[in-house]
């Protein structure tokens, strides 16, 4: 296959980045708030108090309003793999569109379906028949967020395939080893629950700014004690997730474990960073520098060792470790970098050679080029790379970005505790700083979201395919100039739907609840 032009990739990485992190604006919101009036409904239902009704109908309309804006940028995105990363689609198609397809047919329809009952089901049908119209509209929501996740940790971990050479596409020989992934599993649950935490965020948030401005007091406190519980809660959880996602990232992608915590050198019993500052003057992975300028550890000793490998004296490899091998895993001495090229350039080679056999109709040797390409096949994307900083993701970007989603995490969950804390006390309407804290937490909460899937998607660099594609032979064969306009057409769109969301929202929010009557 032809590799194209870095600038090429560059703007195409640029144009499909774009996209995603502004369709990951809405999604989140979307999950959690679906979560959040389903919740509240049910307390409607079970006390039968109209205000539980007021205050349902209120983060509906706001969920109405993200969920419409939402769906446009993630059409968009799903149409790129076909036309900016043509040779993935081609590839990976097979099993990649598999839960794409799932994602359309099922959770999409099931969603629009139930959605209108619950926007229009009002009076119209029984409580009981629009609460569970409610709750299969969040429910709908969370299985779209599945089988795209499933098949994002596919790219992460790719399962139940086999690399059909006269086809030259992976394909799919077991469906349910790709749902059922260790990866994808825990994947799906860490995203949505962070989708939680950033519904519960946004719901306190406006909650405290009616709480700021002495209106719908009432309101504005039940829909404070349900967003700070679940908040509460969905900390909690992504605690463990997050413990669950270190653990398969260091099993299955050592680069990027090592470049979240900026590990150049491997160590045993290895201290985890709270944080850091990276040296600038750190050019190379093996260049005798030191790499930070300041660190700070977490208090307790082998603590990365523990998150990774559940032993707090485990041997932690580090992005030279990673290069050059010879490390201690459960398979035995890891390849270096030079020995994973080597076998991949045999795979590639094999594989053309298996190509002009069967052109020739000289099955039997055809036969001995597809054995060695399958014995190969594990390292089949390093025939692409040149050089061992190939594999070296951008270490400051991931870096920073994995302890920004930490540090703000540990924030939200102190902050949903504080909130639980002064309800209980009864205290929140005079506790003006608290509403402005909770207020002003709603962005940070989309920042958290957001630099959690830089640290997923740039720690694995280069990789579209982890180990099996990379990047530069994923993309499409196309003009330079028409990835560039349609980077500043979608950047101008998007940011247009953003602005037209923010300002309809923000109509609605200053309306209040009494609007819903």
């Amino acid at each position: 296959m032809e590799l194209l032009d870095a600038s090429l990739l560059d703007w195409s990485r640029a144009q499909f980045a774009l996209t995603a992190m502004y369709h990951w604006i809405f999604v989140p919101l979307t999950l959690g708030l679906g979560v959040i009036m389903a919740i509240m409904e049910s307390i409607y239902l079970k006390t039968g108090d109209e205000k539980w009704k007021k205050v349902t109908k209120f983060w509906m309309t706001i969920f109405g309003i993200n969920f419409a804006i939402g769906v446009a940028t993630g059409i968009i995105m799903e149409f790129q793999f076909g036309t900016n990363w043509s040779n993935y689609s081609w590839i990976v198609g097979d099993i990649f569109g598999a839960p794409l397809a799932i994602e359309g047919i099922l959770a999409f329809f099931m969603e629009a379906t139930f959605i209108s009952i619950m926007f229009f089901g009002w009076n119209k049908v029984s409580k009981k028949f629009h609460l569970a119209a409610t709750w299969l509209t969040a429910l709908g929501a969370t299985l779209s967020a599945l089988w795209i996740l499933v098949a994002n940790a596919w790219m992460q971990f790719p399962v139940g395939m086999e690399f059909n050479p006269d086809t030259v596409r992976n394909e799919m020989v077991d469906f349910w080893a790709v749902v059922l992934s260790p990866v994808a599993i825990n994947k799906f649950l860490h995203t949505v629950v962070s989708s939680w935490v950033v519904g519960a965020l946004f719901v306190v948030g406006v909650s405290g700014w009616f709480l700021i401005k002495k209106r719908e007091v009432d309101f504005a406190l039940k829909s404070l004690w349900v967003g700070a519980i679940f908040g509460l809660i969905s900390s909690f959880l992504i605690i463990w997730t997050g413990d669950g996602s270190a653990y398969h990232v260091s099993q299955r992608q050592p680069m990027k474990l090592a470049a979240m915590e900026g590990l150049f050198q491997g160590q045993t019993n290895a201290d985890l960073l709270a944080f850091g500052i990276l040296n600038p003057d750190k050019k190379s992975y093996n260049d005798s520098i030191e790499p930070f300028l300041m660190k700070v550890k977490v208090p307790i000793p082998g603590m990365l060792s523990f998150l990774g490998y559940r032993d707090f004296n485990a041997f932690v490899p580090g992005i030279k470790d990673v290069v050059d091998g010879g490390y201690a895993t459960p398979q035995g001495p890891a390849l270096s970098f030079a020995e994973r090229q080597e076998r991949g350039k045999k795979a590639l080679n094999a594989l053309a050679e298996y190509k002009n056999a069967m052109s020739a109709k000289d099955t039997a040797t055809a036969q001995q080029h597809k054995a060695v390409l399958d014995e190969n096949f594990p390292h089949f994307g390093y025939g692409y790379l040149d050089k061992p900083e190939d594999i070296v993701p951008n270490i400051p970007l991931v870096f920073y970005a994995f302890h920004i989603m930490v540090g703000l995490g540990m924030y939200f969950l102190a902050l949903f505790a504080l909130l639980v804390f002064m309800l209980y006390r009864r205290k929140m309407e005079n506790a003006k700083w608290l509403s402005y804290a909770a207020l002003f937490t709603i962005p940070l909460g989309y920042v958290a979201s957001q630099v959690g899937w830089i640290v997923a998607e740039m720690g694995r660099q280069p990789w579209a395919i982890q180990d099996a594609l990379p990047l530069q032979a994923a993309v499409s064969g196309i003009s330079v100039q028409s990835v560039q306009i349609t980077v500043f057409l979608f950047a101008a769109l998007f940011t247009a739907l953003l602005i037209a969301e923010i300002r309809i929202m923000l109509k609605q929010i200053k309306k209040g609840p009494e609007a819903e009557h």
